[in-house]
């Protein structure tokens, strides 16, 4: 299944005439989120997103299955995926654009923008997003914190609980990649 998510993201990129060290794949992935509801702070975290950077274009995609993001508490899973992002009907997250800003041949820490489209619950948004890659050798780590409404892709919170709710979410995005 990995390998099948891998491989539909590698078609969204166009292929690089480039060297092989310049095509990164995911070694480790962490996509988590966090709102501060009034009852009860509310935070998940996803593990298993399928990813490829091209760093001679700055191209990049990624891929999630909403299903894959892990609550404390069990009920919390429920909800998010029954009531809120509909996983049944909506079941993956992507983006797909590039980092701005990057040079491949710099090695150590960089500032760098994420500019392209993101996709959440059948909705799809431009996005531009401020993060960091830092280069050491064949491995790049990229990282990034943002802000998402809910709202901006038609989450609807239900009325009886809206106050427990924040209509937004902080997002932090932490990619390992190793050279493929």
């Amino acid at each position: 299944m990995r390998f099948t998510i891998l491989f539909s993201i590698s078609l969204l990129l166009t292929g690089s005439r480039g060297f092989a060290q310049q095509r990164f794949v995911l070694e480790q992935s962490s996509i988590s989120f966090h709102s501060d509801g009034v009852i009860e702070d509310i935070a998940a975290t996803n593990t298993n997103v399928s990813s490829i950077f091209d760093a001679s274009k700055g191209e990049i995609a990624y891929l999630l299955n909403m299903k894959d993001f892990q609550f404390p508490k069990k009920l919390m899973q429920v909800h998010f995926n029954e009531k809120y992002v509909e996983s049944e009907k909506y079941p993956r997250a992507s983006f797909e654009g590039k980092i701005v800003g990057f040079d491949p041949a710099v090695e150590g820490l960089q500032q760098v923008n994420a500019v392209g489209r993101m996709t959440i619950h059948g909705v799809t948004k431009d996005v531009q997003f401020p993060g960091t890659v830092e280069r050491k050798g064949g491995m790049l780590a990229m990282k990034a914190n943002f802000i998402l409404k809910l709202q901006d892709y038609a989450i609807k919170v239900p009325q009886i609980v809206w106050q427990n709710i924040a209509q937004q979410v902080e997002v932090t995005v932490d990619f390992n990649y190793r050279a493929q």
